[in-house]
């Protein structure tokens, strides 16, 4: 309806008032958050419907089946048109065929007008592989490879590939507008993507876990199991009240640890293992003999990603170990009847609360020192 006043001043002053309105009207409707799509891929499904349980969602339909020559083929099942999909996906198991399917099931999205695509990776594929510092030789199975490693000038860079890099490349080409994951082993990856990515850290879970199942927490040590988690550990035991120790270990190759020096006094203390994940479980079992060897009465291992490949299982099983404890960053149901050892910590409450937080377009720096109830 057309603004009628006797005042062509006040006329114009009403017209303008009045598109300001409507312009906010627009701007209100388009900074709106779209409907939220929550998508499994199979590494770890059980994960992704804990995620939607926790958010009062269902997952959505998707249907994966790989062909005969083994192509990966991903069908989503409803329609994503403007809507805010996440997508679920952990690196473990077929590490590579996940990745792969993750790629495919972003772009999927993508082209299909999805309005932001965010992959949450529990456990980031590649995440070891995040610079060049490999010396030739290999694993010097001969004197020619000594040599070789002897005679190295370092001014010149190894050809080891930096595969973390890769990644980051691969899922922001895919379409990713967003990464959220947990417990990065370097938290420099970060700095590979050019896209937002929210690094969670299970330390809030941990600390928690330790007040409610050891009793005697109080008269604990926090251990690293090698200088590079040193950062992890100092804040722990800063956040119990408690001393920490540091582990210095050599390896001779992959895989295969050397020698190790404790750098604190665990004598007649709780010593309680903290990394960020366990592959063939070499170093923490090394690590656990040498604090029984200190003095320790009892060694706990605490771990984010377990990821138990080889010998591992084995090795815990037989190892002085009270209990090693993982999240479910990656499925741990089959190493827990194996291994009456482990015990999983459940970090879907994590994972559901930074969901929630990124659609409503809230911070979730309150994730990196709390658990969310």
């Amino acid at each position: 309806m057309p603004v009628r006043s006797a005042n062509p001043i006040r006329a114009r002053s009403l017209i303008r008032d009045n598109l300001e309105k409507q312009a906010g009207c627009l701007n209100l409707i388009h900074s709106r958050m779209p409907n939220i799509k929550v998508f499994s891929g199979t590494s770890h499904p059980d994960l992704a419907q804990r995620i939607v349980d926790r958010l009062g969602i269902d997952l959505g339909k998707v249907v994966t089946k790989k062909f005969s020559n083994l192509e990966t083929c991903v069908e989503i099942g409803e329609s994503v048109r403007g809507e805010d999909v996440y997508i679920v996906q952990s690196g473990s198991g077929e590490i590579n065929d996940n990745l792969m399917e993750l790629l495919i099931m972003i772009n999927a999205c993508k082209i299909a007008s999805a309005s932001r695509v965010t992959a949450v990776i529990p456990c980031f594929p590649y995440a070891r592989q995040d610079k060049k510092d490999k010396l030739p030789g290999g694993e010097e199975k001969d004197e020619r490879a000594k040599l070789a490693k002897k005679n190295y000038d370092w001014k010149f860079r190894s050809r080891a590939p930096i595969s973390a890099k890769l990644v980051a490349n691969m899922l922001s080409v895919a379409g990713a507008d967003h990464i959220i994951t947990m417990d990065l082993h370097a938290s420099q990856i970060q700095g590979f993507f050019d896209i937002p990515v929210d690094n969670l850290y299970a330390e809030p879970a941990v600390l928690k876990w330790i007040k409610e199942n050891i009793p005697e927490w109080k008269n604990s040590i926090i251990v690293s199991p090698d200088a590079g988690g040193a950062k992890r550990v100092t804040s722990i035991a800063d956040r119990l009240n408690v001393e920490f120790a540091l582990i210095h270990k050599e390896r001779k190759k992959a895989n295969e640890v050397a020698s190790m020096v404790l750098v604190g006094d665990v004598k007649d203390k709780i010593a309680i293992l903290v990394d960020d994940m366990a592959d063939t479980c070499g170093t923490i079992v090394h690590a656990a003999d040498r604090l029984v060897e200190a003095g320790a009465t009892k060694v706990y291992a605490i771990l984010t990603h377990g990821i138990f490949s080889g010998p591992a299982i084995s090795r815990i099983n037989n190892a002085c170990f009270e209990a090693v404890v993982v999240t479910n960053t990656i499925p741990q149901d089959g190493h827990m009847r194996d291994c009456p050892k482990i015990q999983c910590i459940d970090v879907s409450m994590m994972f559901a609360e930074a969901v929630r937080r990124t659609h409503n377009g809230e911070s979730v720096s309150y994730l990196f020192s709390n658990v969310p109830y």
